[in-house]
C-alpha cells in the first residue's frame, strides 16, 4: 500500500501571493485566507479576496462546506500555476472562518516567521 504525506500548508496572505513571491512555485502547499467574493456551482471554483488581491480556489474535493458570499475562508492545498500565471489552489481542506480577525491573524504570521527564523539561526553551527 502506497503511502502519501498530507503537507501542513504554509500560511500565507493572498498579498503575499504573487509571481515574484517564493511562495509562487508549481505544487506549493499553501494555507490562504480571504473573503468570498465568488463561487461557481458547476466547475467548483471558488474566488477568495483580501485587500485587491484574489485567488482562485479549485474546492471539486472539498465536502460540507456551504459557500456565502462575503464571508471568510481559510484552504489548505496546493497551487497549481497555469500558463500566464493563472494561478488557482487545488484545496483539500476547507473551513469557514468568519469572525476571524485578519488584521491580527497577519500580525501573528509576521511573529511567527520572526520566531521560525531565529530558531533556524540559532540550530545552526
Amino acid at each position: 500500500m502506497a503511502s502519501s504525506t498530507l503537507k501542513p500548508g504554509v500560511p500565507v496572505t493572498l498579498r503575499e501571493l504573487e509571481p515574484s513571491s517564493e511562495m509562487f512555485k508549481q505544487g506549493a502547499s499553501l494555507r490562504v485566507t480571504g473573503i468570498l467574493q465568488s463561487y461557481d456551482l458547476d466547475s467548483a471554483v471558488a474566488v477568495i479576496q483580501d485587500g485587491s488581491a484574489r485567488l482562485k480556489i479549485d474546492t471539486q474535493h472539498l465536502r460540507d462546506i456551504s459557500f456565502r458570499s462575503g464571508s471568510m475562508f481559510q484552504f489548505i492545498g496546493e497551487l497549481l500555476i497555469r500558463p500566464n500565471n493563472d494561478a488557482i489552489l487545488q484545496a483539500r481542506v476547507g473551513r469557514n472562518v468568519d469572525g476571524l480577525d485578519l488584521n491580527l491573524y497577519r500580525q501573528s504570521l509576521i511573529v511567527r516567521r520572526q520566531h521560525e527564523a531565529k530558531l533556524l539561526s540559532s540550530r545552526r553551527p
